[in-house]
């Protein structure tokens, strides 16, 4: 991996695939920025495999070619940032929707220690025709919005091309995704890893290209939506989860004693099977929320730690969730033996359904979490699993 250099302040890099009708313009807009600005830098152009030649006119244009063979917006920019010789980085897409030439706002900031830069379109201006009002005015609004609910990330525009960052800064994040989530990616873990972070106007025009996008919005927004929620289980699952969870299971507890009523309003057996199917769900959103967090710690992602949560971490296992597991099993297991031996008492003839089916209800609800309790250890003791990763 190359290191920065004293003599390369800037590396302004942009992303490409087959962009050989825009990539000209893009390359001399910002080369005529160092030029005017005086800064020592370069244009890198990371190309994920064209075949309209845009690599001939990078090359003509005075752009440092990295070619990335791995697939995927991320990729790209992953192998143009590690390539890149500057101490700090603008990245843009070549699509001519991005003014490469006037990045001063970006460089002030990064020049005063910034180490993440956000340009924000909805400040600057947006061309007519520029964003489709599905990005606008719902993708791009609502998972920002998402994303300074969960991460309390100062960002209002999560996902503008546009945005510089010092190199050092970025690559100690160890960024992992290789599609569109990049650009999450970049806010979250910088926000999370309380690094310095502000965001600049910028403008956005309309796309210089004839041919579509690479972007595809709802499988591409989905990608987003997917990330940010996999960074924050504790507000999507494990809060939700556990209170369902609660509610569930000690109304469903209550019942198995009998009917009850409160003001006038009667609950019986059918509110019993619909608590104990929200006890289930519920207890399975909380062990989701667990592993999904120890899954993310496993493979890297600097997603957000509490001592409460390394003490739990420290206390579950396989053999500990074997354990939690067969006792509620067999509690369970003995409430249906002793019916099963009421039932033999009578020579298995009729009994009090509405007793025996509460009981029946309260029995089966806890051999349904023991399963999943056991099941749920299993998995953590395979992530737990030490492997060799070449």
């Amino acid at each position: 991996m190359p290191t920065p250099t004293p003599s390369v302040e800037l590396s302004i890099v942009m992303p490409c695939l087959n962009e050989a009708e825009t990539l000209a313009v893009c390359i001399d807009k910002a080369q005529e920025y160092l030029q005017r600005s005086g800064i020592v830098g370069e244009v890198i152009v990371a190309d994920n495999g064209s075949t309209d030649g845009s690599q001939d006119i990078a090359r003509a244009h005075g752009a440092r070619v990295i070619d990335v063979p791995t697939k995927g917006y991320g990729a790209a920019l992953m192998g143009g940032i590690d390539g890149a010789r500057g101490t700090y980085i603008i990245m843009g897409d070549a699509d001519d929707s991005y003014n490469f030439a006037n990045l001063d706002p970006f460089v002030e900031r990064l020049r005063a220690g910034d180490e993440l830069v956000m340009g924000n379109r909805f400040r600057g201006g947006i061309a007519k025709g520029a964003m489709p009002p599905l990005h606008k005015y719902l993708g791009n609004p609502v998972l920002s919005w998402i994303g300074r609910l969960l991460f309390r990330s100062p960002i209002k525009d999560f996902h503008c091309g546009l945005r510089g960052f010092n190199r050092k800064s970025i690559l100690e994040l160890h960024l992992q995704t290789t599609g569109m989530e990049f650009a999450s990616e970049v806010v979250v873990k910088a926000t999370l890893g309380g690094l310095r972070v502000s965001e600049v106007p910028t403008t956005l025009d309309k796309d210089g290209r004839s041919r579509p996008p690479h972007l595809r919005s709802w499988r591409d927004g989905w990608r987003h939506l997917r990330f940010l929620l996999i960074f924050s289980p504790r507000w999507l699952f494990l809060i939700p989860g556990a209170i369902g969870f609660l509610f569930g299971f000690i109304g469903a507890g209550i019942l198995a004693f009998g009917p009850v009523s409160f003001q006038g309003i009667g609950f019986d057996l059918q509110t019993q099977v619909y608590l104990a199917a929200l006890t289930t769900v519920g207890y399975q959103a909380v062990l989701f929320a667990i592993l999904i967090k120890i899954y993310a710690q496993h493979e890297g992602y600097n997603i957000p730690r509490s001592r409460s949560f390394d003490r739990l971490e420290k206390r579950i296992s396989l053999e500990s969730g074997a354990i939690v597991g067969l006792i509620l099993f067999l509690i369970g297991l003995a409430i249906a033996i002793v019916q099963l031996v009421t039932w033999g008492s009578v020579k298995f003839g009729a009994l009090d359904g509405q007793t025996t089916i509460h009981s029946a209800v309260l029995a089966a609800l806890l051999m349904i979490l023991g399963a999943q309790t056991i099941m749920a250890g299993m998995f953590l003791g395979a992530l737990k699993v030490g492997l060799r990763r070449g």
